[in-house]
């Protein structure tokens, strides 16, 4: 049973369901039952929390805050795809976050479409909904702030190129990660070191370059750039390049990777040509999805928190809503490098 005390209560003042569920000591779920009158919850509790929603001010009714608010409590989504797995991990992390505010989001697949995004936000802008994360956003840096300009709340979500200061981001430590991955793959003894790496003008994509750069530069030998190959993100842009880094004379012993699609095609590569995976070539990654654990051996990679990088999305833009100024307007959230079963000595070493 929930306990009320006056003290509970005070001050009066419209909440979120997470506030009153904070309050209550029960989970959001619990409220969004009591609320909507839907489910079971034990008749104490649910008096207890009806209590709290008298004296909080609370309603479920949306159409009736959006009254009194003038909002929607709708967010949109744009993203390129629902799939691969690392734009799903983003959405998941965006709708937990949203569910706590008591808020849902609507989503809208650009498919790496420019005019398609842009027509989706013209549509947007315009009252339908109360603000947006965009995630790999195709826009310009002149789009993105005559979005601004016309009272759009937004933020990037892992740019697709370097944003104005103005535009609140949120992207991963990509370059620090890629250090890490490199450096993982030299303490191990290896020197010979190739990147598969993403398309170019992609902003992670040349954060993750100057990681591999620095990492290889602070040995004391300048990188090979017949070592660095240019991929789609792909498992079939992964086998690719790893069959023109086997086929060298002087073939690489460890390849990192810039995306786990990317690491798991150059793995089949190498597995096809009977190497063994880590003794006669190590591989890394990048993105730590789920089919990081599925692939034999499991794949080194780093770890990028993609559903965290939605939450801060959302955390973001809810007090940009609430009109609180922003202490940081650009977050870079740590990667972590996940050790696993594809990297280990070089065979002369091992």
């Amino acid at each position: 049973m929930v306990e009320i005390t006056a003290k509970t209560l005070a001050p009066a003042q419209r909440s979120t369901i997470r506030e009153i569920a904070e309050l209550c000591g029960v989970s959001i779920a619990t409220v969004s039952r009591v609320a909507n009158r839907s489910g079971y919850v034990s008749e104490p509790t649910r008096r207890a929390v009806e209590q709290v929603i008298r004296e909080r001010g609370y309603t479920a009714n949306r159409s009736a805050r959006s009254l009194s608010s003038g909002r929607t409590g709708l967010i949109a989504v744009t993203v390129p795809r629902l799939h691969p797995c690392y734009f799903s991990l983003i959405i998941a992390g965006v709708a937990d976050a949203l569910y706590e505010h008591d808020m849902r989001s609507v989503l809208c697949p650009t498919l790496h479409e420019h005019d398609r995004e842009v027509s989706l936000l013209e549509r947007l802008v315009h009252g339908t909904t109360d603000g947006g994360l965009l995630v790999l956003p195709e826009e310009s840096n002149s789009e993105l702030h005559t979005l601004m300009t016309n009272g759009f709340r937004f933020v990037v979500v892992d740019p697709h190129h370097r944003i104005d200061a103005k535009v609140p981001t949120v992207s991963a430590a990509n370059s620090s990660g890629a250090d890490r991955a490199t450096r993982h793959l030299l303490d191990l003894g290896h020197r010979r070191i190739a990147a598969i790496t993403g398309p170019s003008g992609l902003m992670a994509n040349e954060e993750r370059t100057r990681g591999y750069r620095a990492a290889v530069a602070a040995t004391g030998v300048m990188p090979d750039s017949k070592l660095l190959i240019e991929s789609t993100f792909s498992v079939d842009g992964g086998r690719a390049a790893a069959s023109t880094l086997l086929d060298m004379s002087n073939p690489p012993t460890a390849i990192f990777a810039f995306n786990d699609l990317l690491a798991i095609g150059a793995m089949q590569t190498a597995l096809a040509r009977n190497l063994r995976i880590p003794e006669d070539l190590s591989i890394v990654g990048f993105d730590d999805t789920d089919e990081a654990e599925l692939v034999r051996p499991a794949l080194t990679t780093v770890r990028q928190p993609l559903a965290e990088m939605g939450r801060m999305g959302v955390s973001l833009l809810t007090r940009m809503l609430e009109n609180h100024q922003l202490e940081v307007v650009h977050i870079e959230l740590a990667t972590q490098l996940i050790v696993r079963g594809s990297t280990g000595p070089p065979s002369a070493l091992s």
